[in-house]
C-alpha cells in the first residue's frame, strides 16, 4: 500500500502556502498531515483535497527550552487549530510568546501561513510547517 500524499509532496504544497489534507470518499472524514488510511473508518479509499487554512486555537504552549537549530527563535507558541473543514492541526503562531494566555488565544480564529526551518543534523535539509496569525 502506497502514501496517496507523501510527506515530500504535503512539505513541497505548504513551501508554496497551500495546506494539502486527505478526504475520505467513503465517510467524508479528512485527515491531515497525511495517513494511509482514514483515521474514521479506516478506507484506502482517499483523495488529495486543499484546505482553507482557517480555523480556531483549541489550546497552546509557549516554548522556552528550544529544540537544537531553533535556540535563537525562544520563546515561541505552538497552537492546536481546529480547521473549519473539521481536522486539527499543530503550527506555530505568530504572536508575542509573552502575551499569550487562555484568555486572548483559545477560541480565537486564525489563518494559515507557512514557515520554513532549516534543517539540524538530524533532519533532511529544510521543513515546512504551518504558521498561524491571528484573524483580523
Amino acid at each position: 500500500m502506497d502514501y496517496k500524499l507523501p510527506f515530500a509532496e504535503y512539505n513541497d504544497a505548504l513551501k508554496k502556502n497551500k495546506l494539502l489534507g486527505l478526504k475520505c470518499k467513503d465517510c467524508g472524514f479528512i485527515t491531515v498531515p497525511s495517513k494511509m488510511v482514514c483515521r474514521k473508518c479506516s478506507s484506502t479509499n482517499l483523495e488529495i483535497v486543499q484546505l482553507k487554512g482557517t480555523g480556531k486555537i483549541q489550546t497552546f504552549t509557549t516554548i522556552f527550552v528550544a529544540a537544537e537549530a531553533r535556540e535563537c527563535e525562544c520563546p515561541y507558541t505552538i497552537v492546536m487549530v481546529e480547521l473549519d473543514e473539521g481536522p486539527w492541526i499543530m503550527g506555530n503562531l505568530f504572536v508575542d510568546p509573552n502575551r499569550a494566555t487562555m484568555d486572548n488565544l483559545i477560541g480565537k480564529r486564525v489563518d494559515f501561513g507557512v514557515k520554513v526551518f532549516p534543517g539540524d543534523r538530524y533532519s533532511a535539509g529544510n521543513i515546512a510547517r504551518p504558521q498561524f496569525s491571528l484573524a483580523e
